[in-house]
């Protein structure tokens, strides 16, 4: 399995020389982008209704037409799958080399919410942890060259009804009698973890409850998400897992469900998110690479990420690196995004905990308006999930943090510091030119760090 990991093995760009240096760390990000390789197609269309796939056919689901014509699109040397105008209902797709999946304007696909037609299993990742699980409705394994394109709409159809009620809560349409992850299923695979039980024999089933990703590409390389809107994922909305050379550009993406992030990178790298709307039930983006002995073991960080020009509204978080982060992260670039909600919790976030372990370095934030948000615009938490059961002797660290022109209209706080008790692991933290207006409780609020530094800092009209 290694073998197909290699192309995340290549050397980092070396910012971890320039880390203490903010100009010259975001002359390097022009240097990340162009490593990025990007898609390219022959001009071959397949049309999915010449594959007998029908708009409005809730008994007869598309989804063999439409992996047919992604099959065969494939075998033939690569082109584009076309989805017309239209509803089509359908069941989990499945991914090629060589493809792009491209739906009209007008097109839309509605996924059906049988969990059955969701297994057998496939191999993936639930929260940082290697299994099998639910198959993901859009999923691909090892494939080069993909693509999900166009003016079109990708519906989960998550909602109190299906899908959410699985989370276990009440508000999300669980009752008595229903199956839910917090009847074992999620408990039984954070025990797989901890006992390092093989991977294959981590296997979920529909009892277990564990709601699949919206869109799960692992091991892939080369990948475009643009222009698509993206509605109602069970669980995660994107989940790139072992990819490199990614870029999602222009995607809109609408999740009120429970666990219902934006788009997850976990273990990437080389990616940029760029123009898309994020209005999410959890963090909008969220930078990952594996929770505790999984992410230790497979020892692949995140990095090379750039994030520009994104709207954020509710969400957890707008720009996040964690929890499952035991990989470990490194040079992230943030600029000209716009955030603003009421339900939006933090702007910039870093959660990890003694649990996880691995490094968060190189965090580079400019150019970001925020309207309004609940508790901080700059949070870094290491006892995230304190009462998480598992082994506590991996110390996270983080360091080497810049946010710079950042301006709030609201929060509780400006920055939120919870480091560890005994240990000083958050360093080289740095606010410059920046102003937080109304803030509620503290402008800085700091513990278990040192190095924290302000430069030109106006917390509700006074320098700090």
């Amino acid at each position: 399995m290694k073998r197909l990991f290699s192309i995340i093995a290549l050397a980092a760009i070396p910012l971890c020389l320039v880390a203490n240096n903010e100009e010259k760390a975001w002359k390097q990000s022009p240097a990340i982008e162009k490593q990025i390789k990007k898609t390219s197609f022959p001009k071959r269309t397949y049309d999915i209704t010449a594959y007998g796939a029908r708009p409005e056919q809730t008994e007869e689901p598309c989804h063999d037409a439409i992996n047919r014509a992604i099959l065969e699109c494939s075998q033939n040397g690569g082109g584009t799958v076309l989805v017309p105008k239209g509803n089509f209902y359908t069941g989990p797709l499945t991914l090629k080399s060589n493809v792009n999946l491209h739906l009209e304007d007008g097109a839309t696909l509605k996924f059906l919410t049988d969990p059955n037609l969701y297994y057998p299993a496939v191999l993936t990742r639930w929260e940082g942890i290697d299994c099998y699980n639910a198959r993901p409705l859009i999923y691909a394994y090892g494939e080069t060259n993909i693509a999900i394109t166009g003016k079109g709409i990708i519906d989960g159809q998550g909602s109190n009804e299906a899908w959410w009620p699985m989370c276990g809560a009440r508000h999300y349409g669980w009752k008595e009698g229903m199956i839910a992850q917090s009847q074992g299923g999620r408990q039984k695979l954070l025990t797989w973890a901890e006992t390092s039980t093989p991977v294959y024999q981590r296997v979920l089933s529909l009892e277990d409850g564990m709601r699949p990703q919206l869109i799960n590409l692992y091991g892939c390389n080369t990948i475009l998400i643009e222009g698509v809107t993206l509605l109602n994922s069970p669980f995660w909305v994107i989940h790139p897992l072992f990819c490199e050379s990614l870029i999602v550009r222009g995607v809109h993406i609408f999740n009120r469900g429970p666990n219902g992030d934006g788009c997850d990178p976990e273990s990437c790298k080389n990616v940029l998110i760029e123009d898309c709307l994020f209005d999410t039930g959890d963090d909008c983006i969220a930078i990952k690479s594996g929770r505790n002995g999984d992410g230790r073991k497979w020892e692949t960080p995140s990095e090379n990420i750039i994030v520009r020009n994104c709207k954020m509204k509710n969400g957890h978080g707008g720009v996040v690196i964690g929890s499952e982060i035991s990989g470990g992260y490194r040079n992230l670039f943030v600029e000209d995004c716009e955030m603003d909600s009421p339900e939006l919790d933090r702007a910039i976030r870093i959660k990890t905990n003694t649990c996880r372990g691995g490094i968060v370095e190189n965090v580079y934030v400019r150019n970001v308006t925020v309207g309004q948000c609940r508790e901080a615009v700059l949070k870094i938490n290491l006892l995230y999930e304190s009462d998480e059961p598992c082994d506590r002797s991996f110390p996270p660290v983080v360091r080497n943090v810049f946010l710079r022109n950042v301006t709030s209209k609201g929060s509780d706080y400006g920055v939120l510091i919870n480091g560890l008790p005994n240990a000083t692991n958050v360093y080289n933290i740095n606010v410059s030119d920046c102003q937080f207006d109304n803030v509620r409780k503290e402008g800085s609020c700091i513990s278990g760090a040192k190095d924290v530094k302000y430069t030109n800092l106006h917390v509700n009209g006074k320098q700090l």
